[in-house]
């Protein structure tokens, strides 16, 4: 079953329920799902399409970051949704395991509600024939015991563990340093 337009509304809205002022930094992504609801999930809708990530922290509170290959930059780790993909969490942990390699029985979700929901902008890529476009990127929380077992080199060079404190980016360092200790 692929996620749905109404999936990604209920997602949002019950974010929106405990992050009021987010309200005004979303309103592309409100806009985007009334204009875009049938195809938001995919790839190809060039205005912009949701994502996925997966911001999973380690006991003492480093937080994994992936080195992008073809962005160049340290991100968390996700991506684009898939058909198989049933919810926006689900799809962040496929992400996660893609990705690094770590197994997702060995991983716990701590909400089924977005920490944060970010909308950035993603460069055009002539090599995919890729238009400038949006990422509507819905991250969920995890936590681990384990490590980073295997990369997968087609999309990510390298990984690291860092404080959550050192994430720069506001309200999700707050929110990141508000959870409670495991």
């Amino acid at each position: 079953m692929t996620i749905t337009a109404q999936h990604i509304h209920h997602t949002l809205t019950t974010y929106l329920d405990q992050h009021p002022e987010d309200k005004d930094s979303l309103s592309t992504l409100t806009e985007a799902l009334e204009t875009t609801a049938g195809t938001i999930t995919s790839r190809k809708e060039s205005q912009g399409h949701a994502t996925a990530g997966a911001l999973l922290l380690r006991p003492d509170g480093r937080l994994l970051l992936v080195e992008h290959k073809a962005l160049g930059k340290w991100l968390f780790p996700g991506g684009h949704l898939e058909k198989n993909d049933e919810t926006l969490m689900g799809a962040a942990l496929r992400e996660l395991a893609e990705e690094t390699g770590i197994d997702p029985g060995l991983v716990t979700p701590v909400s089924p509600i977005p920490l944060h929901i970010d909308v950035h902008p993603i460069p055009a890529n002539p090599a995919k024939d890729e238009p400038e476009h949006q990422h509507y990127d819905f991250r969920f929380v995890f936590r681990t015991d384990t490590d980073v077992t295997a990369l997968q080199t087609e999309e990510v060079l390298a990984h690291t563990w860092r404080p959550a404190e050192t994430i720069t980016t506001e309200p999700l360092r707050s929110r990141l340093l508000a959870l409670p200790a495991r």
